[in-house]
């Protein structure tokens, strides 16, 4: 049974947060000669692109001829099934759906880093889990088959000797939406998971959680590229709306960088006009000492996840080549 009141309201919280993870859309600007069409989750992860929205970064940034449509994903495998299809340009998203993707078909590419670290690994109480060898024969839930908390998973198992399967064995994988995952750990359904924030400290603070590895420990640790920008061939093309875009962005993570707590009041703004419930100050904070905002991107890090989801069975080959491009960002402003 849950801990208490608060965590029966918060588990309602987050089923509005997952309600509002579904593919929601809405129109930042008035009709004009262009559309631009972003894509992001509606979390801490994804913090650059929630404040570039609420401080008008975009608007300003694409001019008064542009109509600015935004999206919003519960997962990068959704997201990435909207940019194939064509339903968004540009957006955040991890680095583990976008290069399962484009290893298939090679037509989206990273332009940016936007936050490293926000993923932690946090066991159930009663688990038995102290370290992680102690792993090995139980169940640990995952955002979804693939994703970078998979595969960055996989990178801290790897390290210990241990296997990652999905049907049974050493280290059992289970799927899951992170909203769903306290509800999990409550039922003793999973042993432990890996998940981004503001969901690890969510665990450990209302589901009896106990951080296994922090943020800054798990697979990559600091270096662990979590969310970056992502664009299709057909976006890129248009040099003026890649400038604009990149410019937004880039004013962004500096202004999260200088005004940390009042870009945290921005995401609780922005999570509650889309949900109409308004997240923990408390954990947002704690949840945000966990990530860094940055527009760099770990070429070496992306290319151990390509050869890790190569490893298992998710993408046929681990040539990234062309993936990474980051001509857009460097030549910003020249």
């Amino acid at each position: 049974m849950f801990k208490n009141v608060k965590l029966v309201l918060a588990a309602l919280l987050i089923i509005g947060l997952l309600g509002a993870c579904g593919q929601g859309e809405k129109t930042e600007q008035k009709a004009g000669s262009q559309n631009v069409k972003i894509g992001y989750f509606p979390n801490l992860t994804h913090i650059a692109t929630i404040v570039a929205l609420e401080k008008n970064y975009f608007t300003e940034a694409f001019g008064k001829d542009v109509k600015i449509e935004t999206k919003t994903f519960s997962n990068g495998g959704l997201f990435m099934e909207a940019m194939a299809t064509k339903s968004i340009d540009v957006g955040t998203v991890g680095p583990g759906p976008l290069l399962n993707f484009y290893v298939k078909n090679p037509k989206f590419h990273i332009i940016s880093g936007a936050v490293n670290g926000g993923a932690v690994l946090v066991a159930n109480e009663g688990s038995g889990i102290e370290k992680l060898e102690d792993l090995d024969g139980k169940r640990v839930a995952i955002p979804v088959i693939g994703s970078t908390q998979d595969v960055m998973l996989r990178k801290a198992l790897k390290d210990v000797n241990l296997n990652a399967t999905t049907n049974g064995g050493t280290v059992e994988l289970f799927a899951a939406a992170p909203a769903d995952t306290a509800t999990l750990f409550v039922q003793k359904s999973v042993d432990a998971a890996a998940t981004q924030e503001p969901w690890g400290y969510f665990l450990e603070t209302q589901a009896n959680g106990k951080l296994l590895l922090d943020w800054d420990q798990f697979a990559w640790g600091k270096e662990s590229t979590n969310t970056v920008v992502a664009a299709t061939d057909e976006f890129l093309n248009n040099k003026k709306l890649v400038q604009a875009y990149l410019t937004a962005h880039k004013k962004a993570v500096a202004y999260i960088q200088e005004h940390p707590e009042e870009a945290q009041d921005l995401v609780i703004k922005h999570i509650k006009g889309l949900t109409g419930k308004e997240i923990s100050k408390e954990e947002t904070a704690a949840a945000f000492k966990r990530l860094q905002v940055t527009t760099d991107v770990n070429e070496q890090v992306i290319q151990e996840m390509a050869d890790i989801s190569k490893e298992a069975g998710y993408i046929p080959s681990n040539d990234i080549k062309g993936l990474i491009n980051l001509t857009f960002l460097q030549n910003l402003g020249k």
